[in-house]
């Protein structure tokens, strides 16, 4: 029996990237040690080219109403949890995790993206009058820039879904 092994690239600018990648390494289904995927390793420069990416997107995203952003993201939930299933699949395959493990770990992971759908709320500041004499303080939250995050293999949906929803939500692009 022969399969193909799929090409995982990277996704730049929400797109999969149009170069070639230079080096690849293989996904093995732990199970049965058969190569299902080639994953693209990333050079220096796809990292400049993500950054620079985000960057750009941070110039529009930011100024998107809460709400806005907030809408996107029950939209990626309601996707997460139609799919829930297969993605769980996806997961034991790729990393060798009970089913019902890789279940339970979309459903923690869904947790903190329906904590970012209520962001409109937690992004509203403060202000509070005569905390000193004559002196009032004023609260705003607004996004800072373009972040990045390096999650665990051994948890590739939840502690992701623990990172970029709250910044998406925030305004910053990730």
């Amino acid at each position: 029996m022969t399969t193909t092994a799929t090409h995982i690239d990277h996704y730049i600018d929400g797109r999969p990237d149009d170069r070639a990648a230079q080096d690849r390494s293989e996904v093995y289904n732990p199970a049965t040690g058969q190569v299902t995927g080639l994953v693209a390793l990333a050079t220096a420069a796809d990292v400049d080219a993500a950054v620079r990416a985000a960057a750009e997107a941070f110039e529009t995203w930011s100024l998107t109403p809460p709400h806005i952003r907030a809408r996107i993201l029950f939209r990626f939930r309601d996707l997460v949890e139609r799919d829930a299933d297969r993605l769980a699949a996806i997961i034991t395959s790729e990393h060798g995790k009970v089913l019902d493990d890789a279940k339970g770990e979309i459903i923690r992971g869904l947790e903190v993206v329906e904590f970012a759908c209520g962001i409109p709320q937690q992004l509203k500041g403060e202000f509070s009058e005569n905390v000193a004499r004559a002196v009032d303080a004023v609260s705003l939250r607004q996004p800072l820039g373009v972040v990045a995050g390096i999650s665990p293999f051994n948890f590739p949906a939840m502690v992701p879904m623990w990172m970029f929803p709250v910044a998406l939500a925030a305004g910053t692009p990730s």
